[in-house]
């Protein structure tokens, strides 16, 4: 007799960022896995397109449009899955945004974007989500944070530091629920080949994509870029049964990044 591990049958994930990428990928893992899926973005056409293309290869998935950077839209987006679905067991915090720079070269307009998406992001929708998961005494917090809140990043200022706030968050919020019945842990990626990645280097080396592609690819010692299915299958493990034991740990995905 087989046993069927790492399902997420029963279960209502609420996603953040999952219009595209990382998000994406892990949104079509968990309804593949068994999970009902909420997609939450800001990118109403993309976030319609992701779920209409899960849901026709048999993924029980919706979208619903919100802003992590605005308390309301995420309580009000939140208050509806509920009303919905009645829980929410696996909540993933995945909306993020990039920036390529050093302290000198980063505004102070950038920096206070960076922060506004990638901490106060994870604060708003954690705070919006967590009461209902103490009140059933248990539920997964997933946060993606990076190796840049690992390990320091040439010209990731502004975004290493967004990213260790995460992996604090992270660690915070796996402590003071503990005993709850509440596990969080984060996952930090290396360079994962996503879409932010194709138009970073459309817009900054035209011409050159493919020269600068290889040179990003190869700072990660196995010799490539990482693939968003890849992380979507370790927000998998975290999410299911099989990692009960895990809470309050960051878990790289580094192609070798962290070896030296």
């Amino acid at each position: 007799m087989t046993h069927a591990y790492f399902n997420l049958n029963n279960k209502t994930a609420f996603i953040t960022g999952a219009a595209s990428g990382i998000g994406q990928a892990i949104a079509g893992v968990y309804a593949q896995a068994g999970s009902k899926v909420w997609i939450a973005d800001i990118n109403e056409p993309g976030g319609n397109e992701t779920a209409q293309k899960i849901r026709a290869e048999g993924g029980d998935v919706y979208f619903i449009h919100c802003d992590v950077t605005q308390p309301e839209t995420i309580r009000a987006a939140v208050t509806h899955v509920l009303k919905e679905s009645e829980c929410i067991d696996v909540l993933v915090n995945n909306a993020g945004v990039g920036l390529v720079g050093d302290l000198v070269n980063t505004s102070a307009e950038d920096f206070e974007r960076i922060m506004r998406v990638n901490i106060a992001g994870v604060f708003n929708v954690s705070k919006a989500v967590l009461p209902s998961m103490l009140e059933r005494r248990q539920g997964v917090i997933i946060n993606m944070a990076s190796i840049a809140s690992l390990i320091a990043v040439k010209d990731r200022f502004a975004y290493s530091a967004s990213k260790g706030a995460v992996l604090m968050m992270t660690k915070s919020i796996a402590l003071d629920y503990v005993d709850r019945g509440i596990r969080c842990n984060c996952i930090c990626p290396a360079r994962i080949h996503t879409p932010f990645v194709d138009e970073y280097l459309r817009k900054n080396y035209p011409g050159r994509e493919q020269e600068i592609f290889q040179t990003l690819s190869a700072y990660q010692p196995i010799g490539r870029m990482g693939k968003p299915e890849e992380v979507a299958y370790l927000a998998l493990y975290l999410a299911s049964d099989e990692a009960a034991f895990q809470t309050g740990d960051a878990f790289p995905v580094s192609g070798g990044s962290l070896m030296g």
